[in-house]
């Protein structure tokens, strides 16, 4: 993916135009077109076409959220590495204390600040966006889904 703008706190999130702005508003004025549907010719069949498309907006969703799930596990495996090699060895056993949520937070974080927000995660138990907030020099993640 091209460089983009630099990241930050307030512009990590982005939006896939094609999922956000396309895929999931035909789901939904189609589900909205079916019970429409199925208000004005009750049927089996206008039934039967309002759980197919609450059956596809649920897939849409599901495939989303797998995609968002894999890429969580490869974050926590490479954060978890990144640790490994910047942690004082005092800390390292820890690093298995740090939820998912907390590692994935922790990505954003830069090599010389790592150590120290990750100590902080740890000791003060900081959310997610606590931690997204206290990094100082934003390491980017432009490959997220």
């Amino acid at each position: 993916m091209p460089a983009e703008t630099s990241q930050n706190f307030s512009n990590y999130t982005r939006y896939d135009p094609l999922y956000h702005f396309f895929v999931l508003p035909v789901f939904t004025i189609t589900l909205i077109a079916t019970i429409v549907h199925l208000i004005r010719r009750p049927c089996l069949h206008s039934a039967l076409l309002v759980i197919v498309a609450v059956a596809a907006i649920v897939a849409v969703f599901k495939i989303r959220l797998y995609a968002v799930k894999v890429q969580d596990r490869v974050i926590r495996l490479e954060e978890r590495l990144r640790l490994a090699t910047l942690l004082d060895p005092a800390l390292r056993p820890r690093i298995s204390e740090l939820t998912e949520k907390q590692l994935v937070a922790l990505r954003f974080a830069s090599d010389a600040e790592l150590p120290a927000l990750a100590a902080r995660a740890l000791n003060e138990k900081l959310a997610p966006q606590e931690i997204k907030k206290a990094v100082q020099h934003w390491r980017p993640d432009y490959w997220r889904v």
